[in-house]
């Protein structure tokens, strides 16, 4: 397993975008518009392989010189529970460390808070919806 970070637009990017649309997207009925991919120019795109295949992905989205935001963590369904998000989640953190941001903060659904929780964040407000599913905004001091 090797986690690394992906260029924009290039095979690998293709692959998360697929993996993203996969797991996160297409079970809601969702779809990525390219206004969507084109703004994610300027965000950290992580993806963790095996040999060339991509089996779990993140994005940092940096929000102001000290919080970074995590989004579209997504592991290949089989592949949920193996450890792959909690490798995905460490290699993240030390990004944003070494990046200087003090913070990290994601908006994690609801099925997933106990994940983030063992990780160390924790829920920062009230429960919400964002594409039609439950969520919380959670944060992490690095």
């Amino acid at each position: 397993m090797a986690v690394k970070i992906i260029d924009y637009g290039t095979k690998e990017y293709k692959q998360m975008v697929d993996l993203r649309y996969q797991i996160l997207r297409r079970p809601l009925g969702l779809s990525f518009t390219q206004e969507e991919l084109e703004q994610e120019k300027n965000n950290i795109h992580i993806g963790c392989f095996d040999d060339d295949k991509l089996e779990g992905c993140c994005m940092l989205v940096p929000l102001d010189k000290s919080l970074v935001q995590l989004r579209q963590m997504a592991v290949i369904s089989g592949l949920q529970g193996k450890g792959i998000g909690k490798v995905l989640m460490q290699f993240a953190e030390n990004i944003s460390r070494d990046l200087g941001y003090k913070r990290i903060m994601m908006h994690a659904r609801k099925t997933a808070v106990g994940f983030y929780e063992k990780s160390g964040y924790r829920v920062a407000g009230d429960e919400f919806l964002e594409v039609t599913i439950p969520h919380f905004a959670m944060e992490k001091m690095l």
